[in-house]
């Protein structure tokens, strides 16, 4: 019994971790990449939505409830009754939570006020159904996705970049025009359909109100050994690792000028503003530099994450280099091209050749010293 113990209990944990990856990758699907600390919220309110519809199948379904109540780990001093009223109480309050959760999540400027928020607080029930069953969707599509890369031997990559609004389409277009300058021939296309179908439901169920957090867009830019997903807040690159590094490292260096951040918080993103400014604004070469000595002096006491600063940093150098003519360290003359094919050498050949006779010779040898033993 303790060895059933032991195999239900690793089971169950490795269920918990699948669970865990699985609603990650969805809410990744969904919302792209955000901070982790924006991640670690949106995974939660999927996870709620989850057990929401859990609780809701629990309450009209009496043996589902009952199943419920005897998986829960609730004390033996708690009796049903009282398990059942938390059940139909969680039912209610949740998708308020859920509601009042995405609402905190705005933006402050696009948070609506007053009886705006109450309404938007208030569709946390659509909304947390929408969710679930888009949650359970983009779980499936991820999974898909992760085995056909698998199966490509593709690995993927994320880029943050953060479309300004009302701009996506200058950023998709930018992205196609960066990419093809560096080697690549891409299509644009829509998303896949198993992405963009539950998107425009959970948009439905959002409103005007928490349409903001929902990618109204997702478009495609696809070749035969690379594809690039553009969400609003996020570019996923699929393709070889050569390929993936590539596109990154085009993306990186060639978009400051889209009318995107490449970084998420406010304070970066005011600064990436400055940096374009820099290279915009017509200045003698000495205002240049003064400008960007006042960016090296904001940079050494900016407070943002590591790899924002790291960003930073690397568009204030890359902003400097154009200044002064240089180009992008990326281009389509000079991109890899695959080393010529050559056929064996004649002394390869011959080489092998007598390898070959070699080999016959001590397999004829080896035969006949044992047909004479046998004699």
């Amino acid at each position: 019994m303790a060895l059933i113990g032991s195999v239900f209990a690793l089971v169950g944990r490795f269920a918990g971790r699948l669970l865990n990856s699985v609603i990650s990758w969805a809410t990744i699907l969904l919302f792209g990449t955000v901070d982790n600390r924006r991640q670690s919220i949106l995974s939660l309110v999927a996870l709620g939505s989850l057990l929401w519809v859990a609780l809701v199948v629990g309450v009209l379904l009496p043996y589902v409830g009952a199943f419920l109540i005897a998986a829960a780990p609730v004390p033996r001093q708690v009796g049903e009754s009282v398990v059942r009223i938390v059940m139909l109480v969680a039912a209610v309050v949740l998708p308020l939570v859920v509601g009042a959760t995405l609402l905190w999540l705005l933006p402050p400027d696009r948070r609506p006020r007053g009886l705006g928020m109450i309404r938007v607080v208030a569709r946390g029930y659509p909304l947390t159904l929408a969710l679930a069953v888009t949650i359970v969707v983009l779980a499936a599509v991820a999974v898909s996705r992760k085995v056909t890369s698998l199966a490509k031997h593709w690995e993927s990559s994320h880029v943050p970049v953060v479309v300004k609004p009302g701009r996506y389409d200058e950023v998709l277009a930018s992205l196609d025009d960066v990419l093809g300058r560096a080697g690549f021939e891409l299509s644009v296309v829509p998303g896949p359909r198993g992405l963009t179908a539950p998107l425009a439901l959970l948009e439905w169920a959002a409103g005007a109100g928490l349409g903001a957090l929902v990618p109204d867009r997702l478009m495609l830019l696809t070749a035969s050994d690379l594809e690039v997903l553009v969400y609003p807040s996020d570019v996923v690159i699929s393709g070889t690792r050569p390929k993936v590094a590539r596109a990154r490292a085009a993306i990186a260096t060639g978009l400051v000028h889209a009318p995107a951040y490449l970084t998420t918080t406010a304070e970066a993103q005011r600064v990436e503003d400055q940096i374009v400014e820099s290279i915009h604004r017509p200045a003698a070469a000495g205002d240049r530099h003064v400008a960007f000595r006042e960016l090296d002096h904001l940079l050494a006491s900016l407070v943002v994450p590591f790899d924002e600063w790291e960003t930073l940093y690397r568009q204030r150098l890359q902003a400097e280099r154009e200044l002064a003519g240089g180009a992008t360290i990326v281009d389509d003359a000079d991109a890899p091209q695959a080393p010529p094919k050559r056929g064996p050498s004649a002394i390869e050949w011959a080489t092998g050749l007598l390898a070959i006779l070699l080999l016959g010779a001590d397999l004829a040898l080896a035969v006949t010293e044992r047909a004479r033993g046998r004699r």
